[in-house]
C-alpha cells in the first residue's frame, strides 16, 4: 500500500510538473507571438508600395526597389526633415548624457560614501522623485524655462533631460555594496584627497554601473517625446520621436487632408519608425556586456 501511494504520489507530481510547464509555454508563446507579430510585419511592410501593403500577404517580402523608394521619399520628406530630427536627437541625447554621467555618478558617491548634513533627507528625496512620472514636472519645467527664456533653445530640452533620479539611486547603490571602504580609506592614508579617491580609485572599479546609467539615460533621453513637444515650437528643433507626428499628420490614410507633393504612405511611415529606433538597438548591441556587468554589479556586499 506505501509503494502504491508513493507511485501514485510520483505521478501526481509528474503530471503537475508537466502542466505547468505546458502552461508556462502556452503563456511565453502567446507573448512571444504579441510582441513578436507587429515587428515582423513592420520589417515587411518597408519593402512594399502602398498598394501592395494593402493587397499583398501581410508576411509577404516586398521588393528592393520599393525599399528604396520608400527611403528616398523619406529623407527627401520637407527638404530632409528627417536628416535634421535625427541630428536633433543625437544632440539632446549625448548633451543630456553627458551632464547626467557628470552629476550622477558624484552625487551617488557622496551619498553612499560620505558624511554630510542632510545626507538622509537629499536620499529620501531622490526616491521620491523617482516615483514622480516625468510628464507631471513637465509644466513647471516650462515655467522655469520661460522665465530665464530658454524656450525653443536646446538647452530646454538637454537641461531637463539630465535631471535623472534614477541614474543617482543606481549609483548609490553600486558604491554602497560593492566598493569596499578599506580600499578607500587606504588611498586617503596615502596621501589622496577626497577628489583623487574618488576619480582614481573609486570611479575606475564603478565602470560597469557608469555604463548602465548610460545606457538607461540615452535610451531615456532618445525616446522622450513630451518634453520637446512642449519645449519646442519650431519643427526644425525637433528630435525624431516629435518629427514622428510631422509624418503621420502627412500620411493620407491617418490625415485624409494631407494629400499632396508632400504627403508620405504608410510603407515610409513604417519605415521612418524603424529608423528612429534604429541608434537604440545599435548602442545596446555595442554595449550589452557592459550592460550585463552593470546590471550584477551590486548584487553582493564586498
Amino acid at each position: 500500500m506505501t509503494a502504491l501511494q508513493s507511485e501514485r504520489r510520483g505521478l501526481g507530481s509528474a503530471l503537475r510538473g508537466w502542466s505547468g510547464r505546458s502552461i508556462a509555454a502556452v503563456v511565453l508563446a502567446v507573448f512571444v507571438l504579441f510582441f513578436a507579430i507587429p515587428i515582423v510585419w513592420l520589417l515587411f511592410a518597408v519593402t512594399k508600395s502602398s498598394k501592395a501593403l494593402i493587397l499583398s500577404n501581410p508576411f509577404a517580402l516586398g521588393s528592393w526597389s520599393d525599399f528604396v523608394a520608400n527611403w528616398n521619399q523619406l529623407f527627401a520628406f520637407q527638404g530632409g526633415a528627417v536628416t535634421t530630427w535625427i541630428g536633433n536627437s543625437a544632440m539632446y541625447s549625448i548633451g543630456a548624457l553627458v551632464i547626467t554621467l557628470i552629476v550622477s555618478v558624484p552625487a551617488g558617491y557622496a551619498l553612499a560614501l560620505t558624511e554630510f548634513r542632510l545626507r538622509k533627507a537629499m536620499l529620501v528625496l531622490t526616491l521620491v522623485v523617482m516615483l514622480i512620472p516625468s510628464t507631471a514636472l513637465v509644466l513647471p519645467i516650462f515655467l522655469e524655462l520661460n522665465a530665464v527664456g530658454l524656450i525653443g533653445s536646446p538647452l530646454s530640452v538637454i537641461l531637463p533631460m539630465s535631471f535623472f533620479p534614477f541614474g543617482v539611486y543606481l549609483t548609490y547603490i553600486y558604491f554602497s555594496t560593492s566598493i569596499p571602504r578599506d580600499l578607500l580609506a587606504a588611498a586617503r592614508i596615502d596621501g589622496c584627497s577626497e577628489l583623487q579617491v574618488f576619480t582614481r580609485v573609486a570611479l575606475p572599479l564603478a565602470a560597469p554601473i557608469v555604463a548602465l546609467v548610460a545606457f538607461f539615460s540615452f535610451v531615456q533621453n532618445w525616446n522622450n517625446f513630451f518634453l520637446p513637444f512642449v519645449m519646442l515650437p519650431s519643427s526644425d528643433g525637433y528630435p525624431v520621436q516629435v518629427g514622428l507626428t510631422s509624418l503621420l499628420s502627412a500620411t493620407p490614410a491617418f490625415n485624409p487632408s494631407s494629400a499632396g507633393s508632400d504627403s508620405v504612405q504608410l510603407p515610409t511611415l513604417a519605415l521612418a519608425t524603424i529608423v528612429s529606433i534604429l541608434p537604440v538597438l545599435i548602442v545596446f548591441l555595442f554595449s550589452q556586456r557592459f550592460l550585463v556587468s552593470g546590471m550584477t554589479a551590486g548584487g553582493t556586499k564586498e
